[in-house]
This record gives structure tokens, C-alpha cells and sequence, in this order.
């Protein structure tokens, strides 16, 4: 079944061109799978001055899925997935050590296709942090979805798509039930096909609107490019960022994006091996070139 999707998926791919993977960290990350099956991950990342390691493991048996990370803070949290507890429906537990004092284990139920085109997802953690329930609608046309959260305050979000595989109309709300008012207005409008992707959002009650443009030169999106246009009715301002994305070949992605402050940002992917990859990226400003650039690397390992 096709969709119009969600009001969060209007204007993603231009939004992701732009932002995905641009990083100035240093991250290294190493995967290896045993005889037995237990994926072991391990993840060394360098933000500014600081260091942080984690290390995580998975290991899933017929039905049931364990995921067990610790990190440099001495922080352990697990958490257990279990398949087919019920028809279509999926349990989750997660506990974290050492401050969980039987307060801090959370539980989600994911129930999908329990009726027909819906996706209900139940999450609760127990005692005492918040309740929330989110509820989503697909059908040919239409997508619906709302979120309820209890704490700090209740708070539902409520958000609606209408349209056809090319054509998406969207809008989204949040009511504040403390104060019974409505908040956070944005509405959108997509446009989807094989070379390009648009889409014009309204933020702030009307006052910002941005609009984002995709477009792939060719049929494989070898080439794209790729623009965002921020305007602030308010204050008259309009901000501007423009991007692209190459493509080498199987092995090799580049894309670059420049914004109207000056601030030039590239980044080079390469696949040293099938699943393995190496990042390089980097971040200048170029109204301040004796400024030294930002460079990040990130290197995964998987094998």
C-alpha cells in the first residue's frame, strides 16, 4: 500500500542531504559477529576535548532480541525484545544500571496491523516518568498520526497528511491541555517524483516559512542538488543553503554544502570494504579563512 506518509517525511530528503553525516567528532566504530551469533559493537567518539567509549552486544534467539551496552560513565542498560508475544505485536524492555532503583524500567508495546492500516505503539515507564501513546493511521490517501504524553504536562500532538503518491498537503498541531491552548502550528505542502523532491513548510503561526528543493540530474541520482530558503516575515530575514551530492562511483560519495554566512561544510564517503566505510569531513569559514577548519573522521569496521 502506498501512502502519502507522514507529515515528518514532507521536505526529509532535501532536509537529509543537508545535514546527514556532517559531523567535526572523531568516531571510530568496530563490529564483529561470533560463531554464536552475538554482534559485538564497539564505539570510541571524540567530541571537542572529550572522550567517550561504549561497547554494545546483540544476540537474538528464535523470537526474542537482547541488546546490552556500557559506556566509559559506567552506565549499563539492557534491553529485551520479544516477537510474536501476541499477533503483531512486539514487547520491549529496558533497564538501566546502576541508578534504576526499580524506578528507572521502561516498557513499549508496539502493536502493528491490529486493524487494518494502523501502527499502535504503547509506551510506558514505570513508576515514575511519563506515560506515552502514539497512534498511527496509513491509508492510500491519508495518514494520520497523534502522540499523548503525560508528563511534565499533558501534551497531545496531533499531525494529517492528504494526497496521492506525487502530492502531499499536510498540517501538524500540538494542544497543551494545562493550559487549553493550541501550539506549534506548521503546515506543508510535497512534491515528489523520480528527479526532484520540493516542499514548502509554514512554521511559527505563518511567520517562518521555509521551502526546500531537491532535483537528481539523472535517473540513478548520480548528481543532485539541493536548496533550503528560510524566511522570517518578522524580522525580514531570509537565510539560504545550498548543497550537493556526487556520486564517483559504488565506492566513493561527495557532497558539499554552503549556506549565506559563509560557512562551507564537505564530505567524502568512502566503502573500504562491503558494510565498512570511511568519513571525512570538514567545515570552514570562509569569511575567516586564517580560522582553522573543523575536521571530522569516522571510520566503521563490520565484517
Amino acid at each position: 500500500m502506498r501512502s502519502p506518509g507522514l507529515f515528518s517525511d514532507i521536505g526529509k530528503k532535501a532536509k537529509d542531504l543537508l545535514t546527514k553525516d556532517y559531523t567535526c567528532d572523531r568516531e571510530v566504530t568496530l563490529s564483529t559477529v561470533t560463531a554464536s551469533g552475538v554482534c559485538l559493537t564497539s564505539t570510541a567518539v571524540k567530541k571537542g576535548g572529550l572522550y567517550s567509549l561504549d561497547i554494545s552486544s546483540m544476540y537474538q534467539h528464535k523470537n526474542a532480541l537482547i541488546c546490552f551496552k556500557v559506556d566509559a560513565e559506567s552506565n549499563v542498560s539492557t534491553t529485551f525484545n520479544v516477537l510474536g508475544v501476541l499477533p503483531s505485536t512486539k514487547l520491549a524492555i529496558s533497564v538501566k544500571l546502576p541508578d534504576c532503583n526499580a524506578s528507572k524500567i521502561s516498557t513499549a508495546f508496539i502493536i502493528s496491523e491490529a486493524l487494518p492500516y494502523r501502527k499502535l505503539v504503547v509506551s510506558v515507564k514505570l513508576p515514575d516518568d511519563p506515560l506515552k501513546l502514539k497512534l498511527q493511521y496509513f491509508h492510500e490517501n491519508a495518514t494520520f498520526a497523534t502522540v499523548v504524553r503525560m508528563k511534565p504536562s499533558p501534551m497531545v500532538e496531533f499531525s494529517a497528511t492528504v494526497g496521492t503518491e506525487g502530492v502531499a498537503f499536510g498540517a501538524e498541531c500540538r494542544y497543551d491541555a494545562a493550559r487549553g491552548k493550541f501550539r506549534n502550528y506548521r503546515a506543508a505542502i510535497g512534491m515528489t517524483s523520480k528527479y526532484y523532491h520540493a516542499a514548502l513548510i509554514m512554521a511559527d503561526k505563518g511567520d517562518t516559512i521555509k521551502v526546500y528543493g531537491l532535483y537528481h540530474f539523472d535517473k540513478k541520482q548520480v548528481v543532485s542538488a539541493v536548496v533550503e530558503l528560510t524566511r522570517k516575515l518578522s524580522k525580514k530575514e531570509n537565510t539560504l543553503t545550498v548543497g550537493g551530492l556526487y556520486t564517483v562511483d559504488a565506492q566513493t560519495t561527495v557532497k558539499a554544502r554552503l549556506n549565506d554566512s559563509g560557512s562551507l561544510a564537505a564530505l567524502l564517503r568512502l566503502q573500504v570494504k562491503p558494510k565498512s566505510h570511511l568519513m571525512i569531513s570538514g567545515e570552514f569559514d570562509m569569511k575567516s579563512l586564517d580560522k582553522p577548519p573543523k575536521i571530522g573522521l569516522a571510520l566503521a569496521l563490520v565484517p
